[in-house]
């Protein structure tokens, strides 16, 4: 196991690469390694919980195998909370085009769970972080287009605020970063509590 004054190894345990994007932007250099967590077989009472069990779970298991042993491990799924329920990456394109007709000109709440474990101490922090999404009003002709374009099949709630569909998003309220995938500010209260210091682990 490397010393404490050595550089930390980062671990994403998630195959998003807009995650993956802003931890690299944010100066920190993470490798991914993908949980195979089946998202299907988990629930929580609400969509910020079942957020968070999801982000639990994924980085226990990859935090569970050997070579990471000694890492930072990072998982991070996101939901989008409307009307009390949870949406994930829409099934089919008649899915993500009935989701964006549904969203129009309305707001919900993108869930981001966090989990963060330090494999050389054991010890696990995790917390969900809120942004409200306000959608404007794309046309049907403009939905359709997106839909073909393949981006929503791909993305919790069937947007992002980075690709394709931007203009359709009127404003937000809170930390962009939670609403691609990752909340940097919550990252670093995360490491905080297991006594590390964001600034610890720029390369």
């Amino acid at each position: 196991m490397a010393g404490m004054t050595d550089q930390r190894r980062l671990v994403l345990a998630s195959a998003s690469p807009a995650r993956l994007s802003l931890l690299r932007q944010a100066g920190f250099a993470p490798e991914a390694i993908v949980s195979g967590v089946d998202e299907d077989a988990l629930s929580a009472p609400t969509p910020a919980e079942l957020a968070l069990v999801l982000a639990e779970a994924k980085a226990a298991t990859v935090a569970a195998r050997p070579a990471v042993a000694g890492a930072l491990v990072i998982g991070c799924d996101s939901v989008l909370e409307v009307d009390g329920e949870a949406l994930g990456k829409p099934a089919d394109s008649e899915e993500a085009t009935a989701r964006w007709k549904s969203m129009r000109g309305r707001a919900g709440i993108l869930q981001t769970g966090h989990s963060v474990i330090d494999t050389a101490t054991g010890r696990t922090v995790s917390a969900t972080a809120s942004t409200v999404v306000r959608f404007g009003e794309p046309t049907d002709a403009e939905i359709a287009a997106y839909v073909a374009s393949g981006e929503p099949l791909h993305v919790a709630g069937a947007f992002t605020l980075d690709g394709r569909s931007a203009p359709f998003i009127d404003s937000i309220e809170g930390d962009h970063g939670n609403v691609i995938g990752l909340s940097l500010p919550l990252l670093r209260r995360l490491l905080g509590e297991l006594g590390l210091s964001v600034t610890d682990l720029w390369v």
